[in-house]
């Protein structure tokens, strides 16, 4: 399944591109007509891979449904037969990939694109789909028939065990996957270290030992950060701790959507047990939050952080439409888009300058005598917790430090599962200060496991330090974005992101875009400067 969540994606203006139009359909078939037209009967070949390779899509895609359908209203007592049949088609889609027509045709065209412009339609596809087909190629399709069908199984037992607070139930079938994510990274091979394999699966080219060294650099910036502000008068968030009505939060966030222009034409929003956000098409881009009766910020800003991940992929340019180019270039670009809808846009000052009357007046007798900057604070407040989607914008990439140990350690098996929750709750006590009250709130919250999606989790962290990066170089090139966030004008923002991040799709690896984009390699430097400037702020100095 392809899920991006809260928790599986670039200056001149693109005025208007793709924010609010009902016909990318038409738009992408026009697109396809005029790219087959434009070709040279000799390049029939690549009229011919791209039909091959809009097969596969669909077959991604039909899967893809039923796994959104399996997570919003499948009915429990149609886990096994989902199962099999999401088994059937990840397995057929493999085999369609995996031909020897397309190796031939690959082999064909290579030559015949190396003298193109590298981000031109033909050269990436080819580039791209080389590099996808040599990775599948290694893949046995039992192998993926297995893996198709454990996680669908996991996810079941994931729901019922973080229900009701039984690790014992999901073990088994964490353990299964890890076994599969094993024999995936071997299969696929490695170079250096096993968990390199899988990393790569969701944030191509890179490396775990950079992943390492970068997270190693930010936690010698990030702990003395965490320690100052532990020190100063703390924020009282208990106005964000009462009861609101799920109806009226669910219309609240729902607002929010059509003001950052998420396109319900091409799009959805849905309940599920983790918030995440799926792709049919570039044309069907859904997304699903989840709302805590007595907690406002989880479904605000849930909501806030799918709703990047799903602006990302509607504006992917429609010429890219069933070919593996329609995706994000990885999912730490990916992250980038949701962290900055989610939090340096509506976790800003002016954001709510604008939206608080409003909120007020939905939740008066919660809201309504409580200052704007005292709600500002509140949602700002800096504070350990123990649920990762929940967790500030400072120790948040704590939680992905562990999460990220945790994983190598299992992936080497050096950590058994059994262990797992006991290690969860020491790793917290040493990162956070805190130990989780069970396992729901620990080793439970997150799907990832259960979906088998091994190596996912470092991409948050990369993902928070491309967001300040892409959004300061968007505040250069357009003028004042607070003026703009304020007036609750969010068009150029997004028509800018459309233009250099988003329209890419996969033509671009992560770090070649984010120095297309920014001018700049990765660095933590914009966000820790980010981070000092406005907790300053709400935590002054010497208070």
């Amino acid at each position: 399944m392809a899920v991006r969540e809260a928790a599986t994606s670039r200056g001149s203006k693109l005025p208007n591109l793709n924010l609010a139009t009902s016909s990318q359909s038409a738009e992408s078939a026009h697109h396809s007509s005029v790219f087959a037209m434009e070709l040279t009967t000799s390049d029939a070949r690549l009229v011919d891979l791209r039909e091959r390779l809009g097969r596969v899509m669909d077959l991604r895609a039909a899967a893809n449904v039923l796994e959104w359908d399996q997570e919003t209203y499948m009915p429990d007592g149609a886990a096994e037969a989902r199962a099999a049949q999401i088994a059937t088609v990840r397995s057929l889609a493999h085999e369609h990939f995996t031909t020897d027509e397309i190796g031939r045709l690959l082999e064909d065209l290579e030559p015949e694109v190396e003298e193109l412009d590298p981000i031109s339609t033909e050269a990436a596809l080819v580039r791209i789909v080389r590099r996808d087909y040599d990775k599948a190629r290694k893949l046995p399709t039992s192998l993926v028939a297995r893996f198709a069908e454990a996680v669908s199984r996991a996810k079941q037992a994931w729901k019922r065990a973080r229900a009701e607070d039984d690790f014992p139930h999901f073990e088994p079938h964490l353990r299964s996957l890890i076994d599969l994510n094993v024999e995936k990274a071997e299969a696929l091979g490695y170079e250096e270290h096993i968990y390199d394999a899988l990393l790569d699966e969701y944030e191509p080219g890179m490396k775990t030992a950079l992943v390492k060294q970068i997270f190693d650099d930010l936690r010698q910036d990030l702990v003395p950060i965490v320690e100052e502000i532990a020190g100063r008068p703390q924020v009282d968030d208990r106005i964000l701790h009462q009861n609101f009505d799920p109806d009226l939060q669910w219309n609240f966030g729902m607002e929010i959507l059509k003001d950052f222009r998420y396109d319900f034409t091409r799009g959805r929003q849905d309940l599920s047990a983790h918030p995440f956000t799926t792709s049919f098409s570039i044309s069907d881009v859904r997304i699903t939050t989840r709302i805590t009766p007595d907690f406002l910020p989880s479904a605000l800003f849930g909501t806030m952080h799918e709703a990047g991940h799903a602006l990302y992929e509607q504006g992917i340019d429609p010429e890219l439409e069933r070919t593996p180019l329609a995706d994000g270039a990885s999912l730490g670009i990916h992250e980038s888009q949701s962290r900055l809808w989610e939090n340096l846009v509506g976790r800003s000052r002016p954001f709510w300058q604008r939206y608080y009357p409003r909120l007020q007046s939905i939740f008066p007798k919660q809201l309504g005598a409580v200052p704007l900057d005292a709600f500002y604070r509140a949602i700002n407040k800096v504070e350990p917790g123990f649920i990762r989607v929940e967790a500030d914008e400072v120790t948040y990439n704590l939680h992905i430090m562990l999460r990220f140990e945790l994983e190598m350690e299992l992936i080497e098996r050096r950590l058994d599962t059994s262990d797992l929750p006991a290690v969860w709750r020491q790793r917290m006590q040493e990162y956070l200060g805190i130990q989780p009250r069970n396992d729901a709130d620990g080793v439970l919250q997150d799907i990832h496991w259960s979906l088998g999606a091994f190596g996912y989790f470092p991409t948050y962290a990369l993902g928070n330090l491309m967001s300040t990066q892409i959004f300061e170089q968007a505040g250069r090139d357009l003028g004042d974005l607070d003026e703009a966030i304020a007036e609750g004008n969010f068009g150029e923002l997004l028509a800018w992101l459309r233009e250099h991040i988003h329209r890419y799709g996969r033509k671009l690896d992560a770090l070649d875009l984010l120095e297309r984009a920014t001018s700049q390699g990765l660095s933590a430097s914009s966000w820790l400067a980010y981070v000092r400037r406005k907790y300053d702020q709400i935590y002054p100095p010497g208070s």
